[in-house]
């Protein structure tokens, strides 16, 4: 993969360097970090700012101090991957080294995008909220999500545009033209059997999101019975929608389907559906394993799994996809 995603030759390292645009870019990350990381470090050195009283975060001193010293390690990442995306040298880092944060970080952040201005929108539409922990008591105060999902929110933002001017100028060869215009090497039968696996192992998740999200209860445990607020609602479509976004990115690549398309775009649903739905999917997993009383039940656990599953898949397509084509651009010697 370091092979495949290596450096266009053509690209001047200089070309990448801190012009005025990206430090605004970069600027804007890290300033949009402070709030977390303030909130966080603040809870693990004992304060309680944002914690009302009776909240279950007050109960389990140590399992806080890890569960928020691990969060500031994941948001740290975002200035190192601000500073790795704006700085000369990091064209010479591995492609592996800085793509597999950055498709991590889309897939934690994507969903939180997508779906905080989204619930703000319902909310003030008369939909219904919960700030609650499973015995009704809050959780944390309002102020706090604000505070954080629009910092997230900032950061992918900011990220994201950093990360595309990169990848424009290290392999914006990759998925240059339209589909049509690829190469025979580059498709295979094995690419798409694997795209017909993962279109097969979507269904089972994509039905039962689709059924949450309309208010079946079936499969759902007890604490996700009573929480389902109009937030729940959203994340249940937006899980379906990212979902539908990985398949259909895998399939336009395997089957070259869409020929008159840019390649860009299968590629971009395939990278944000992947990651989406592999690390939102392994987020819920954890996050219920911290609560016996919030067990996933076992079509919870079939749904993750599914959809960490054709996350994967879709990805190792991209990547295969990927390391064709940069073989085929690569310039013959005699």
């Amino acid at each position: 993969m370091t092979q495949t995603l290596a450096p266009d030759p053509e690209t001047d390292e200089g070309a990448i360097g801190p012009s005025r645009s990206r430090r605004a870019l970069r600027a804007v990350a890290v300033v949009s970090c402070v709030p977390y990381l303030a909130l966080k470090i603040a809870w693990i050195a004992g304060s309680r700012i944002g914690i009302p009283d009776g909240s279950s975060l007050l109960e389990h001193r140590g399992s806080m101090i890890v569960a928020n010293g691990i969060t500031v390690l994941m948001d740290g990442t975002v200035i190192v991957l601000a500073l790795v995306l704006t700085r000369p040298w990091g064209l010479r880092l591995p492609a592996w080294l800085l793509a597999f944060p950055a498709w991590v970080a889309t897939g934690l952040l994507a969903p939180l995008m997508a779906g905080f201005p989204i619930q703000l929108i319902v909310s003030a539409l008369g939909g219904t909220t919960d700030t609650t922990d499973d015995r009704g008591d809050p959780f944390l105060d309002a102020w706090v999500f604000g505070v954080v999902y629009t910092g997230f929110i900032v950061q992918g933002l900011t990220l994201g545009a950093l990360f595309v001017l990169y990848a424009r100028d290290r392999w914006g060869r990759l998925w240059e033209g339209r589909v049509w215009e690829l190469p025979v090497g580059v498709i295979g039968a094995a690419q798409r059997a694997v795209a017909v696996a993962a279109a097969v192992l979507a269904l089972l998740p994509l039905t039962a999101h689709v059924l949450w999200a309309c208010g079946s209860t079936a499969g759902l445990n007890d604490i996700r019975i009573a929480d389902r607020t109009s937030d729940f609602y959203v994340m249940e479509v937006l899980s379906a929608v990212f979902l539908a976004m990985a398949v259909t990115g895998g399939v336009l690549l395997a089957f070259r389907r869409g020929r008159a398309l840019p390649v860009r775009l299968p590629l971009a649903l395939a990278w944000v559906g992947s990651a989406a739905t592999v690390c939102w999917a392994g987020w819920l997993s954890l996050a219920s394993l911290t609560e016996v009383a919030d067990a996933p039940t076992q079509l919870m656990n079939l749904a993750y799994a599914g959809e960490m599953i054709v996350g994967i898949l879709v990805a190792c397509l991209g990547v295969h996809f990927l390391a064709e084509r940069a073989a085929c651009r690569k310039p013959r010697t005699a």
